[in-house]
C-alpha cells in the first residue's frame, strides 16, 4: 500500500477468507511482537493466534494498532459533530457485508501510517500528523487465503487536517 501525497492514514482489516471468525487481532499480535509500533518482519495475528499477514517492507515505521476505526460516535464523542459522516467503520461494514461480515465482528485496525505517541509515564495516547511522505509505502505478506478491508482515514486527527488518496496492489 502506498500513500500517493504522503500524510494519509489507511485502516486495514484482514479476514481468513474460509472462516471470517478468524480476524487479526491487535491483543494477540501486541502481545507476541512485545511492542506497540510494528514495522518489518512483524506478523499480525488473528484471534486464533494464526499468523495472517507479515509486513515485508516499511518505508515509515510507524503504524497504530491500538485505536478503533473511526465511527458516527467517534465523529460525535471526539469531534463533536451534530451530522457526522460514518467514517472507517461504516466504508468498512458497507465492503465486508458481501462477505457475511457483520459490523460487530469489526476489530481493532491496523491503521498503516497513523502516528499515535503513548506517553511513557501517563499512558496517554496523541494522534499526531503522519510521518508518511508523498510515495512511503508497507509491503504485506498474506499467510492465508484473507478477505481484506482497506479504506482512507476521514478523521482530520489522523491526516494533519486533510485527506487524501491512499493507492494498493495485489499480486497474486
Amino acid at each position: 500500500m502506498t500513500d500517493p501525497r504522503g500524510e494519509q492514514v489507511a485502516d486495514l482489516l484482514a479476514f481468513n477468507r474460509a472462516d471470517v471468525a478468524e480476524v487479526i487481532s491487535s491483543g494477540r499480535t501486541l502481545d507476541y511482537a512485545s511492542r506497540i509500533y510494528l514495522s518489518t518482519g512483524d506478523k499480525l495475528y488473528s484471534n486464533r493466534s494464526n499468523i495472517l499477514l507479515e509486513i515485508v517492507a516499511d518505508d515509515v515505521g510507524r503504524h497504530d494498532f491500538l485505536l478503533t476505526p473511526c465511527s458516527r460516535d467517534t465523529f460525535r464523542i471526539i469531534y463533536g459533530d451534530t451530522n457526522p459522516h460514518r467514517g472507517c467503520f461504516g466504508n468498512l461494514a458497507e465492503a465486508l457485508a458481501p462477505y457475511g461480515i457483520e459490523p460487530d465482528a469489526i476489530p481493532v485496525a491496523f491503521n498503516c501510517f497513523m502516528n499515535v505517541p503513548v506517553d511513557g509515564v501517563s499512558g496517554a495516547l496523541r494522534v499526531d500528523p503522519p510521518l508518511s511522505k508523498a510515495g512511503d509505502s508497507i509491503t504485506f505478506l498474506a499467510h492465508a487465503d484473507l478477505v481484506v478491508g482497506l479504506t482512507a482515514c476521514s478523521a482530520p486527527q489522523s491526516n494533519n487536517g486533510s485527506f487524501k488518496p491512499i493507492a494498493y496492489r495485489i499480486e497474486g
